[in-house]
């Protein structure tokens, strides 16, 4: 038997990871334990996490597997400090970091004290950590395999084949050229100054126009090969020292866009008291547009250069679910495969992964169809936890009430979900990832034009350009949607049949567009059941499911999802068997 441990340490999204013999018994990111969102640091609860799930102890892993190796690509970063003489600063902080990374095993051993680590340590390079997490956990034997972020082990792009469980990997992008960096300083400008703002920028994009198309392409430079480059006047990253905060707790990256930007939009980068209008709108819809010409200029290259129609991408940019879900319309790939934990944390398994491959311990391929690799709790646990806060349950007006027969219970909560109720749904093992997927799910009702401004005064309080995504019956996909595919990680936004948009209004964005999960028996059965049983009751099989939190990460225990619903004007909690009802004044709040 071969134990591995795969860590992602002293980044965003510090993560874990453990696999015997070849396959995945759990993962976990450090953020739900530390509730602190994309936590930094050494993933100590995470590790012991896994440790407990495999049954193993300390002693007893033979691989640590780390998703950075500070000795790569040492040529590339040579030749750049003689030609470009950055700050000394940039160059103390990237030194640092790498040491930071290479003492894992110490780390294990003050975790530990007193046990002997065994294991060899492994530090495997940034982008192959990336498609290693994307290719040897996917259903293909052969796929163009593609990583794109920021930038890791000096590199923030790599692309080139997986056979069987083997990467080659033909071309890079490196320092101080990135997509993900061109993405994240836009972000910065528009106003979103927060690590992982990305997103909002996405949620904003559809409602301006491409007016800033000419800018965009004075900053991003698209080449024949594929590749791409920035015009280094519009960015400060690669010869100041821009703040990185790594060490523990929330990440912090400082400013990277130069002042230059401001004179090349013709306005100032939005701050905290300056309201979104127009230009702001405009400006995300061309980094989006922009983003996309380069992604896609990437993929007709590489689908050019191997003629594999199976692709595999990762990388934080993989994130990018809108360009992910036009993949099939603007490229030639008729198949794609991207993992729950697409970003930094997924390194983690693909690390792992990576030296089961090298060891000859990946020849039996295993997928990664569900991103169901949490912790879990029993009845008998969140029993428990309900008996110890009955008074105060008592004082919020709710009952609890104990639903062995499964059936009755998707019947009850389907219910509540159709009378414009606000369900916390906490069931089995808890996601791997940064969404919500079934487990660990608010859910609420589709149909309700109101549903979006309803959940966002109870729990959200989030912008009110961000959409509420819909997971859906994997048999009815063609029917609603525009494209016919297994997303079950939440990773492609389809266009909603235009015949249906009406019917779905919550989970409809301003472009007809839906950020579309879809669900399998075999995968969660509880949830399809549920989502089957309220389609019954209304003709439409989705629900409007969004992350089971408020400004903080996913809850993870039951104790974290008793203390969301309590404080916020949530309906119903289903914890397990259990169906807790606030019966108040909160009580028909969505009639």
């Amino acid at each position: 038997m071969t134990i591995i441990i795969g860590i992602n340490a002293y980044h965003g999204d510090s993560a874990a990871a453990i696999i015997v013999d070849g396959k995945l018994i759990a993962a976990v990111e450090e953020e739900r334990f530390r509730r602190i969102k994309h936590w930094a640091g050494f993933p100590s609860d995470a590790v012991k996490f896994c440790l407990e799930e495999a049954a193993v102890s300390v002693d007893g892993l033979d691989h640590i597997a780390v998703n950075s190796d500070p000795k790569a690509n040492l040529l590339k970063k040579a030749t750049y400090a003689v030609r470009s003489r950055p700050k000394p600063g940039l160059i103390f902080d990237r030194i640092k970091n790498k040491r930071e990374r290479a003492d894992v095993a110490s780390e294990l051993a003050k975790m530990f004290p007193g046990s002997k680590i065994q294991a060899k340590v492994h530090q495997i390079e940034h982008h192959i950590s990336h498609l290693a997490s994307a290719h040897l956990v996917s259903p293909f034997d052969e796929s163009v395999t593609v990583s794109v972020d920021g930038f890791g082990d000096f590199s923030s792009g790599a692309w080139g084949v997986g056979r069987g469980s083997r990467i080659d990997v033909d071309n890079r992008i490196f320092f101080p050229h990135s997509l993900g960096i061109f993405y994240q300083a836009m972000t910065q400008f528009i106003g979103f100054p927060h690590y992982g703002d990305e997103y909002k920028v996405m949620g904003l994009a559809p409602f301006g126009k491409p007016t800033y198309m000419e800018q965009m392409r004075e900053i991003v430079k698209l080449k024949s090969d594929g590749g791409y480059s920035l015009n280094l006047d519009f960015f400060r990253h690669h010869k100041e020292k821009v703040d990185y905060e790594w060490s523990g707790g929330l990440p912090v990256v400082g400013k990277l866009f130069s002042d230059d930007v401001e004179g090349l939009f013709g306005l100032p980068a939005r701050g905290k008291s300056t309201s979104i209008d127009q230009r702001h709108w405009d400006i995300a819809h061309s980094v989006q547009a922009m983003y996309e010409e380069a992604f896609f200029n990437l993929l007709e290259s590489t689908h050019s250069m191997y003629g594999i129609d199976n692709l595999t991408l990762a990388g934080g940019c993989a994130m990018n679910s809108v360009a992910n879900g036009k993949v099939y319309r603007r490229s030639p790939f008729k198949n794609m495969y991207i993992q729950s934990a697409a970003g930094d944390a997924g390194g983690a398994i693909g690390s792992a992964y990576a030296v089961a491959s090298e060891l000859g311990h990946a020849a039996e391929r295993f997928h990664m169809s569900h991103a169901y690799w949490g912790p879990s709790y029993s009845n008998d646990y969140h029993e428990k936890v309900l008996d110890h806060r009955k008074d105060e349950l008592a004082s919020a007006g709710c009952t609890v009430d104990r639903i062995k027969d499964e059936g009755e219970l998707c019947l009850l909560t389907a219910d509540a979900i159709g009378e414009g109720l606000v369900i916390g749904w906490f069931q089995g093992r808890m996601e791997w990832g940064p969404r919500a997927l079934g487990n660990r799910s608010i859910l609420c009702d589709p149909r309700r034009a109101d549903m979006k401004d309803i959940l966002n005064s109870k729990i959200k309080r989030r912008e009110s350009f961000r959409p509420f995504a819909p997971s859906i019956l994997r048999e009815n996909v063609i029917e609603w949607f525009e494209e016919e595919d297994d997303v079950p990680f939440m990773m492609q936004v389809f266009q909603i049949r235009e015949s249906k948009r009406a019917e779905i209004p919550a989970v409809t964005h301003v472009d007809g567009s839906g950020r579309l999960q879809t669900v399998s028996k075999d995968c969660n059965p509880r949830y399809y059941r549920l989502i089957k049983t309220y389609g019954n009751r209304t003709g439409v099989p989705i629900l409007l499911n969004t992350s089971f939190n408020e400004n903080e990460p996913v809850v993870c225990r039951p104790e974290e999802a008793l203390d969301c619903f309590l404080r916020t004007s949530m309906d119903v909690l289903v914890l397990g068997d259990f169906f807790v009802h606030r019966h108040l004044a909160e009580d028909g709040a969505g009639d």
